[in-house]
Parts: C-alpha cells; sequence; structure tokens
C-alpha cells in the first residue's frame, strides 16, 4: 500500500546529508521524495517511476513553485528493483542536491530556488521507509 510521510519544521542547512532506508514494494510503480520550505514551494522532486504515466524506469527530478513546475530533468539509468531494501543518500550542498543510492547510482539536480535551508520533507508512494537520518 503506497504510504505519503510528511516531515515539517527542519532546519537542514546547507551541507547537510540526509540518508534513507526503506523497502521498495514488490509492485511499485513509483516513488517520490520532496524537499524545499513547504508542500508547494519544493527545490527538489525526486521521482523514481517503475511504471508511472506510462514512463518505465524512469527518474524525473524538478522544482515546484505554487502550482508551476519547472524544466524537469531526467537519470541517465534507474536504479531501482521493485522488491528491494535500498539506502538513498542526498546531499544537500552549494551546487544543490546530490543523490547516491546503493553506492553505485549518483544523479545531481541544481537548487535553482536557491534555497539556504531545507523545512519540508515528504515521501511519497511506493516505498516504505523504514529510517531518515540527518547528518
Amino acid at each position: 500500500m503506497p504510504q505519503n510521510m510528511y516531515i515539517q519544521e527542519l532546519d537542514l542547512h546547507k551541507g547537510v546529508v540526509i540518508r534513507i532506508k526503506g523497502d521498495i514494494l514488490p509492485d511499485a510503480s513509483v516513488f517520490k521524495i520532496n524537499l524545499g520550505k513547504n508542500q508547494h514551494l519544493l527545490a527538489f522532486h525526486y521521482n523514481a517511476r517503475f511504471n508511472y504515466y506510462g514512463q518505465l524506469n524512469t527518474v524525473i527530478c524538478n522544482d515546484l513553485t505554487e502550482t508551476n513546475w519547472g524544466t524537469e530533468q531526467k537519470g541517465d539509468n534507474f536504479p531501482y528493483v521493485r522488491g528491494t531494501t535500498i539506502e538513498i543518500t542526498i546531499t544537500f550542498d552549494e551546487n544543490g542536491f546530490r543523490v547516491r543510492t546503493n553506492e553505485d547510482y549518483t544523479f545531481t539536480f541544481p537548487n535553482r530556488l536557491q534555497l539556504e535551508k531545507l523545512q519540508f520533507m515528504s515521501f511519497q508512494g511506493d516505498l516504505n521507509v523504514r529510517k531518515v537520518e540527518f547528518q
């Protein structure tokens, strides 16, 4: 069953490393990780699509200001497998966001909104989040 989890009132500044451990559901179609000021101002929208709106095994990243999405950026490969446990590391720094998954996949996305800190994080879809750490 897809889950939605929201974490608010964070105070995460540039240099923070976010480690997420979770289980991808066996019948997963999509999972999303969002970081920003709130749910209407997202500096980082990470969208892993197994089979979602006709897109197969694709990672899409974007930003959101109110109801306006920016220009999508697609990943070069798709590191996720349904029914497995994963660890995703997101580093927020001067250049934006750097995602690493299980040490063999990296993806970078710029901080187009120029946020200095992150106050909001959410998880949506077919990822059972078991642990979130901030370093």
